[in-house]
């Protein structure tokens, strides 16, 4: 079996197509908020490269649309992938494993940003993939990864097998998936409700050249808006540290915080007092890191973080600077 390594462009494959779902047809102008949806009846499916397809599910109104977009359209280039990453994928495809692009990495592309890292994810065991690299390590208790180094950096690889159990956690809150739908839908879906963040759901497979939405995460990026993928207040219940990087991620991007996220981090603020120290502390350096401190210090007082995690910081004439910046970071 040949494969077509990653290089500065690469052939856009035909757009997958799943029986259980019916086509919407996206337009993806260069500006990225003047993203419009065309309804087109199931007979435009197909109608060539170069369109990009919204999936519905017929039977569950609660599951957000399902979306293969066409990363041409979207501005996605495989020259943006540094070579270390294009390595790895490289490596893993050749034997014959899926891989994929996933999180923030994915939105900063489609934000026209350079990410800070690449993660990637593939259908290889960690074991698999240890053995492949000559410089690779497990890393992680709870969320196990492979670091694997490669031309001076760390790259980091998760696998589909370890992140499976988790999804069920989720199916009493109505998110279901539908019926006879495709094994690697199902795979990629599951792996995509365990996200943070909608707008960190999204999964690029650079061979294909198509982007995975299931969460509505690309809706969610082009208002701006960072929003929980699950009710927030589990969310924040099961990771507390997902309030700080909420906020982190709304002042880094100039995002504005969803009204069901925002009430959570005010309800549940104390609880990131539970992490240790020195996760906060690395918490609160990337928040103030890139440029964004300003804004990720104006978001603490906001939401009554900054008593707990700056107490210093949180006096009379911060109160009063902040009051005075202060607009419309709610939603």
């Amino acid at each position: 079996m040949v494969i077509a390594t990653l290089k500065f462009a690469c052939k856009p494959n035909p757009l997958l197509r799943s029986a259980p779902f019916q086509c919407v047809r996206k337009v993806v102008p260069k500006s990225l908020p003047a993203l419009q949806v065309e309804e087109c009846n199931a007979s435009t499916r197909g109608r060539g490269k170069g369109t990009s397809e919204k999936f519905i599910l017929e039977n569950n109104s609660k599951v957000p649309a399902w979306k293969k977009l066409d990363s041409k359209e979207l501005g996605l280039r495989n020259s943006m992938i540094t070579v270390p990453t294009r390595k790895v994928l490289n490596v893993l495809k050749k034997k014959g494993y899926d891989v994929y692009l996933v999180g923030g990495c994915v939105r900063d592309l489609v934000l026209k940003k350079t990410p800070k890292d690449f993660d990637i994810i593939t259908s290889a065991d960690l074991r698999e993939v240890r053995k492949t690299f000559p410089w690779c390590a497990i890393v992680g208790k709870r969320f196990p990864i492979c670091h694997v180094h490669m031309d001076g950096t760390i790259v980091e690889v998760s696998s589909f097998n370890t992140a499976r159990w988790k999804s069920s956690v989720y199916f009493t809150h109505g998110i279901e998936a539908p019926n006879n739908c495709d094994k690697k839908d199902l795979l990629r879906w599951r792996n995509c409700l365990n996200r943070d963040f909608t707008i960190n759901g999204l999964m690029y497979d650079p061979y294909a050249r198509i982007v995975y939405d299931y969460m509505g995460g690309m809706e969610d990026i082009i208002k701006t808006k960072v929003r929980t993928v699950v009710p927030a207040a589990t969310s924040f219940q099961e990771d507390c540290a997902r309030i700080l990087r909420a906020i982190r991620i709304a002042a880094r991007l100039g995002f504005s915080i969803s009204r069901e996220t925002a009430q959570s981090i005010k309800n549940l603020s104390s609880s990131v007092l539970r992490l240790d120290k020195s996760r906060l502390l690395m918490e609160i350096n990337y928040m103030l890191a890139y440029g964004s401190g300003e804004a990720s210090l104006r978001l603490l007082w906001r939401f009554g973080l900054l008593d707990l995690l700056l107490p210093f910081q949180a006096n009379d004439d911060s109160l009063l600077y902040f009051q005075k910046l202060s607009h419309g970071m709610l939603a």
